[in-house]
């Protein structure tokens, strides 16, 4: 298993340069922080397992600190306060908190390593029972501003019940904060039912939606199986047009009569829905109804591709990493910090879905307990096709004289749509000469369509 992780934040050298020999004596990983600043930036690169934090520092205090990240929700491991001027009421508003323990400087090297100790310790028992009674992706995975911000949206929607459309990339994860937004809402102890637009067409719609009755027996549809839950309608795109006509008479009547049966049932379920992020919202350039879309998009919530919040990378390589090792026994493997930096520069153009699948291959093939960078770019090598949009692009992968033919052509090609094939219009947007434009679009194989003449 990899050396717990422990993040030392105090304001005197002398302190966190001790603290660092010691406790990296004592097999653990150390980073250091002088300042509340330092502490956060430390946070976002490597999620600690222990924080020991002084109380007092010039810019911002420890228990300021500590009810920052409190407040937060960022108090996933222990935190030991350390102060050489403490007060009772200091010690309990610590407690308060959220803070494991509190000793007093100067330090006993000896008590400050019985302290670590058991604050490991139970760090590692939280994680343990959080692991057991929590289920996979409940709540998706990462701390940047932009997934917390998209929890809260989802937080706040929740509580209402009305139709919530998510749109995003392929392999985004929508389906986790559906059921992230189901698990949070009324309807959290009944059933989450997913109705997938490719296994359901024209023939078959009424029968898998409505249910069917025949000869007295009783096979439910989708909209029985999630009575008082969540029906979650996934790739609208691919819900052709006869499905959309029976969806649409269901959700203006509210109610669905089986077929072969002769009684109508209510529609009671909540509509939750996801779309690719192409998909258009104004019903009038997509072959979807614009009548339906408007039962369907009450509420839009946009899922950011993964290399937007590319900060979030290691946490999440760390989630898979410990998820694949308990659910399927694999033995257990770490990304060296090489590797880690390079993923978070990767475009990852499947997102979550790419990431979760290359954890998996390389704890299935197994190795060297760290995975560290030459395994990292072997993986890489092979996965990106060179037709991919430019910011889906792993530019890192080509020598410099390549990338930057890679990404030439790519901005061309893109800026040349907009000034839709001219060439006159693309040499001013882009500050170019036009006859050394010419050269360029040339040398990088960019199909022009019309001349300057145009």
């Amino acid at each position: 298993m990899s050396a717990p992780r422990i993040l030392v934040v105090d304001d005197e050298a002398d302190i966190r340069s001790t603290l660092k020999e010691v406790l990296t004596d004592e097999g653990h990983d150390v980073d250091i922080a002088a300042d509340a600043a330092q502490a956060r930036l430390a946070r976002t690169r490597h999620e600690p397992d222990l924080v020991l934090l002084d109380i007092w520092m010039p810019d911002t205090d420890g228990i300021t600190l500590l009810r920052e990240w409190s407040k937060a929700g960022l108090l996933g491991c222990p935190v030991v306060m350390m102060s050489g001027h403490g007060t009772v009421e200091t010690a309990v508003e610590a407690t308060r908190l959220g803070a494991f323990d509190f000793i007093e400087k100067p330090l006993s090297l000896a008590k400050l390593l019985r302290v670590v100790e058991r604050a490991l310790e139970a760090g590692r028992r939280k994680r343990l029972a959080t692991r057991a009674l929590v289920p996979p992706l409940l709540a998706p995975v990462g701390k940047s501003r932009l997934m917390q911000g998209l929890r809260e949206q989802v937080q706040q929607v929740a509580g209402r019940d009305a139709s919530v459309l998510l749109l995003g990339e392929s392999g985004t994860g929508r389906e986790a904060f559906a059921r992230y937004l189901h698990s949070l809402s009324a309807r959290a102890e009944r059933p989450f039912v997913v109705a997938a637009g490719g296994s359901l067409d024209e023939r078959n719609a009424a029968e898998r939606l409505h249910g069917l009755e025949k000869n007295g027996a009783i096979d439910a549809g989708l909209y029985e199986q999630a009575a008082g839950g969540t029906l979650y309608l996934a790739g609208l795109e691919d819900f052709g047009p006869g499905v959309q006509r029976v969806l649409l008479a269901d959700l203006d009547a509210g109610s669905y009569t089986r077929v072969g049966g002769h009684h109508a049932a209510r529609l009671d379920a909540r509509i939750v829905s996801s779309a690719q992020v192409s998909f258009d919202l104004s019903g009038e350039n997509e072959p979807f109804r614009r009548d339906l879309l408007s039962h369907l998009n009450l509420i839009v919530l946009r899922v950011p591709p993964l290399r937007d919040y590319a900060e979030d990378v290691p946490e999440l390589l760390r989630y898979y990493v410990d998820r694949l090792v308990d659910e399927e026994r694999l033995t257990f493997r770490r990304f060296g910090v090489a590797a880690q930096n390079r993923l978070r520069n990767y475009p990852w153009p499947g997102n979550i879905r790419e990431l979760k699948n290359l954890v998996h291959r390389l704890l299935l093939l197994g190795g060297e307990e760290e995975i560290r960078l030459e395994e990292i770019e072997r993986e890489l090598a092979t996965q990106l096709p060179q037709d991919e949009p430019l910011v889906k692009q792993d530019l890192l992968a080509l020598p410099l004289r390549e990338a930057r033919e890679a990404f030439e052509r790519a901005y061309l090609q893109q800026q040349l749509l907009l000034c839709n094939g001219k060439v006159g219009q693309l040499a001013k947007r882009v500050g170019m000469e036009r006859t050394h434009l010419y050269r360029k679009l040339r040398s990088l194989g960019v199909d022009f369509r019309q001349s300057a003449d145009d």
